[in-house]
């Protein structure tokens, strides 16, 4: 099956809750899925797949946790035209920067060739107080497919 890496950006601990639980999903299905919470680029060369589970930390920033890796990708620019994604995002829309943090990473490895092999969900804990339930139909919709 695939090997996926889940790259989690969490500040309150609920992109990790949700990275957990898809981790457990994938692995069901025979799927090799391993979680980072503080993700280099290079030892995740070997994984075609990416899942990002982030959520947005203060006026639209990236959590602390893996903004490191976002610097890295920035500076290095390394070649990812490699590796598919696939976006889940955490916030909370009674802010105007809902969603935006995970955006900016997006937009750094989509400009070092990575793609988007699904549409991302933003999962709004003003409406969905269990973010794992959004985010586990959302997985279950395309996991068929890698």
């Amino acid at each position: 099956m695939t090997q996926i890496a889940i790259l989690v950006g969490t500040t309150l601990g609920s992109s990790e809750y949700i990275a957990d639980e898809m981790q457990a999903q994938l692995t069901s299905l025979g799927h090799q899925a391993d979680c980072y919470l503080d993700p280099k680029v290079d030892e995740l060369s070997s994984y075609p797949l990416w899942i990002i589970v982030s959520s947005t930390h203060g006026a639209g920033d990236l959590p602390d946790n893996i903004q490191p890796f976002y610097k890295q990708v920035m500076v290095n620019n390394p070649d990812l035209s490699r590796i598919s994604f696939a976006l889940c995002a955490i916030g909370d829309s009674s802010y105007d920067t809902f969603c935006q943090g995970p955006e900016k990473l997006i937009e750094a490895i989509e400009f070092c060739g990575a793609k988007a092999i699904v549409d991302k969900i933003q999962i709004d804990v003003q409406q969905d107080p269990v973010p794992e339930d959004p985010a586990l139909a959302w997985l279950s919709q395309w996991q068929d497919q890698i």
